[in-house]
């Protein structure tokens, strides 16, 4: 059985992932971490680190930045296992994350969903085919989510750039340029509004034709079960990071593109 503490589990995320534990016979969760405790909740919720007295074998965090390296803190001091789901961290934050990964295993990932893996190898893939296009990532998300871009178009951006050579520049504010489209942006829109779980799109678009790749969530659940799986996976891992890449069941298709 599988210990876990989730960290925001009062959060739409965290309540998801709680249920679908609930639901695992190989996962329990011991307690949760947030801003606020319930007294009808199903397990302990702490709101100090201090008076955690639960110990999990893992941590699965949909919070804040300044929450996640909160329970960072915490997990290094008791050497436990972290899936960071997490977006929207500083470069300095990200730095944190990956020094604290010298002492535990650190599974972070902009997003849980396996498809949109494989939308990323796909389109680093296609990049150096259609390197003379214009590209646009397009993102929408619902009205509560407040970094922008999504760190999964941001992940996309970057996959894209490191194939061709890191020669291009995101593009994230045309209203105070009024210049021509410089042909080495990857240009980046972010749509917020009513209750849109998750769309990323990719734009290769050509003077007569444009090839468009594009992933839609429907249900918060995918990004749940992703985490589960990515904490059955970290806490077999040695100190390091780790991301979705590593996991076994895409071993196949990662290796082909």
């Amino acid at each position: 059985m599988l210990n876990v503490l989730v960290n925001g589990c009062n959060g739409k995320m965290g309540n998801v992932v709680c249920d679908l534990i609930a639901e695992n016979e190989n996962m329990q969760v011991v307690g949760g971490f947030d801003k606020v405790s319930y007294s009808d909740s199903k397990f302990p919720i702490f709101t100090e680190i201090e008076n955690i007295t639960v110990k999990p074998d893992v941590i699965i965090d949909f919070s804040l930045p300044v929450a996640t390296l909160n329970i960072l803190d915490y997990a290094k001091t008791n050497k436990i296992p972290m899936v960071i789901a997490t977006t929207g961290f500083t470069d300095e934050q990200t730095k944190i994350i990956e020094e604290a990964s010298k002492t535990i295993p650190i599974f972070k990932s902009a997003n849980m969903s396996f498809d949109i893996m494989i939308m990323k190898k796909i389109v680093s893939w296609l990049a150096p085919l259609l390197k003379n296009t214009d590209i646009e990532i397009i993102e929408a998300h619902h009205n509560r989510k407040v970094d922008s871009p999504s760190g999964t178009a941001q992940m996309l951006a970057d996959s894209i750039n490191e194939s061709l050579g890191n020669t291009l520049h995101c593009e994230y504010n045309r209203h105070d340029k009024h210049e021509k489209r410089d042909k080495n942006e990857i240009g980046m829109s972010s749509i917020r509004g009513g209750n849109i779980v998750g769309e990323h799109t990719v734009q290769f678009i050509g003077n007569f034709e444009t090839f468009e790749i594009k992933h839609t969530s429907y249900s918060r659940n995918v990004f749940a079960e992703g985490a589960l799986k990515a904490a059955e996976f970290i806490v077999n891992q040695q100190p390091g990071m780790y991301a979705m890449e590593d996991v076994q069941l895409g071993t196949f298709l990662f290796e082909t593109f």
